[in-house]
């Protein structure tokens, strides 16, 4: 019987420290591993990851093209038929419920039915799991969108740039000052 008295990791889970600066004769004397001086072989010495000896690294070196869309996802948490199996017919299945029953947990934008005589709230629905559930006498509504502060979109953002950027703008000359020609034709000469 287990026991707090005879309780033991698993076989292999454990292995020997390597014990450094234990004399020449273990291996692992001296400087123990770390080489001779330099900045590794300080104690609290470490470098950043990515950090290439002050040569300018490859995350900079490499173009950055395009727009990236991720900022502007919606995380929907997913819920399947199959789980919602442990409900009582005509019981009502929503966010309280399904957070009570552990079926989702955290921040989402909403809920998402993938997929019987139930009752189904929740903000977006697939077409098979739609039929399905209205096959089996369940009835689904759609939640309505909570007030929230929406992001502006891409193009909006893009316009407010190119306006800023038109009233900021001057218009570059390309000619010079006559006393800065003369003096560059005259030193040309001699």
């Amino acid at each position: 019987m287990m026991r707090l008295h005879n309780l033991r990791p698993r076989p292999g889970s454990r292995h020997r420290v390597k014990r450094l600066g234990c004399g020449e004769s273990s291996g692992h004397g001296k400087t123990s591993g770390k080489g001779h001086k330099g900045q590794k072989a300080r104690s609290g010495g470490s470098i950043r990851l990515g950090f290439e000896g002050g040569q300018m690294p490859l995350i900079r070196r490499l173009p950055k093209r395009g727009f990236n869309n991720a900022a502007f996802h919606k995380h929907y948490a997913i819920v399947n038929l199959e789980a919602l199996n442990e409900f009582k017919t005509g019981a009502t299945v929503n966010e309280q419920t399904l957070r009570e029953s552990n079926l989702i947990r955290g921040d989402f934008a909403g809920i998402k039915i993938l997929g019987d005589g139930l009752k189904i709230e929740a903000d977006k629905v697939s077409a098979s799991a739609r039929e399905k559930i209205e096959k089996a006498g369940g009835t689904i509504t759609l939640r309505e969108p909570s007030a929230r502060l929406e992001s502006p979109r891409h193009e909006d953002v893009a316009l407010v740039k190119e306006g800023d950027a038109k009233v900021g703008r001057k218009k570059k000359t390309a000619s010079r000052s006559p006393a800065k020609a003369k003096a560059k034709k005259t030193s040309g000469k001699s």
